[in-house]
């Protein structure tokens, strides 16, 4: 279950004719060099303002899924951020996989499959984009089945629909939840 922490990292303006909507996913269960994993995310949340416009929702806690016994709590977030219109999910991926190893986080071969980890940001969605290649699938093909990224992306955009989908937020959220 899910529990609200007691911060709400700032919000800021959403997109315009001259950018498209970059929905990341932020997790954290172990410190990183900034502190604790809520730390770790507000600084996460204000490096990605470097991007454009940025808003975001509160942090949540969540129990893992999927992770090896034994794993911390997360701490979760979305956030919405109005990038450039010409910006390319790969490149912005890149920047997101840089910006987690400046954070800390380590990837070695043999890694259990959902580690604990300082820093995990995932890209939900850009845009209208719809890919499927061996580096990065857009929407995020687990995104619907996540509470963890249907909570807080539901605080910002109930109505939002993925790429692809004919389904609401606020209806996955539904889904999940039962």
């Amino acid at each position: 279950m899910n529990s609200q922490l007691n911060t709400t990292p700032e919000r800021s303006k959403s997109t315009d004719d001259t950018s498209q909507l970059a929905i990341i996913a932020l997790g954290a269960n172990l410190p990183s060099p900034l502190g604790a994993p809520e730390q770790t995310i507000r600084a996460a949340l204000a490096e990605l303002q470097e991007l454009g416009p940025l808003q975001s929702s509160k942090l949540l806690t969540s129990e893992p899924e999927d992770c090896p016994p034994g794993s911390p709590d997360f701490v979760n977030a979305i956030a919405l951020v109005a990038v450039d219109a010409d910006l390319h999910p790969r490149h912005l991926l890149e920047y997101l996989q840089m910006m987690e190893e400046r954070f800390g986080r380590e990837r070695h071969s043999g890694q259990a499959l959902n580690a604990p980890r300082t820093l995990d940001l995932d890209l939900i969605s850009l845009g209208s984009w719809v890919l499927n290649e061996p580096e990065l699938t857009l929407p995020h093909p687990r995104a619907a089945q996540r509470r963890f990224v249907l909570e807080p992306l539901h605080e910002l955009l109930p109505n939002y629909v993925l790429p692809g989908s004919n389904v609401t937020v606020h209806e996955l959220l539904l889904q999940v939840a039962s």
